[in-house]
């Protein structure tokens, strides 16, 4: 929500950390994350900083949760890797999981990142 007011403005992670009384550390490991999947750009060095990749009205809610959590692993059988649960072959919860976990998506999807930012002087000046 912070960058999607600064206008294409280059931020910084202690500013909004700052901003939203966070931890820096966790801020660090949400950026990178954000990062590798394209959500934001980074830029490097002496005025470097971080901003959206694209325009908060192009950036659907869904997809911004799944950059954050691919996976979406609601429960062990999820992950047929490392699945070691005894009943799964027996249970239809996973299906019902599945089903849930999608509409969860796809309601998210409905909205942008520009739909949840209300005012600019509100979320930048939250504290």
């Amino acid at each position: 929500m912070f960058l999607a007011v600064q206008d294409n403005r280059l931020a910084t992670i202690p500013e909004i950390a700052a901003a939203y009384g966070i931890s820096e550390n966790h801020l660090k490991k949400v950026v990178h994350q954000l990062a590798r999947s394209g959500v934001i750009e980074t830029v490097r060095g002496k005025g470097g900083g971080i901003r959206l990749a694209c325009k908060p009205d192009e950036l659907r809610l869904g997809d911004l949760v799944l950059a954050l959590e691919p996976n979406m692993y609601l429960v062990e059988c999820f992950n047929l890797k490392t699945n070691t649960c005894r009943v799964v072959s027996a249970c239809k919860l996973k299906h019902f999981l599945g089903d849930a976990s999608k509409a969860f998506i796809n309601t998210l999807d409905q909205h942008t990142l520009d739909d949840v930012v209300i005012s600019k002087q509100a979320v930048v000046g939250c504290r």
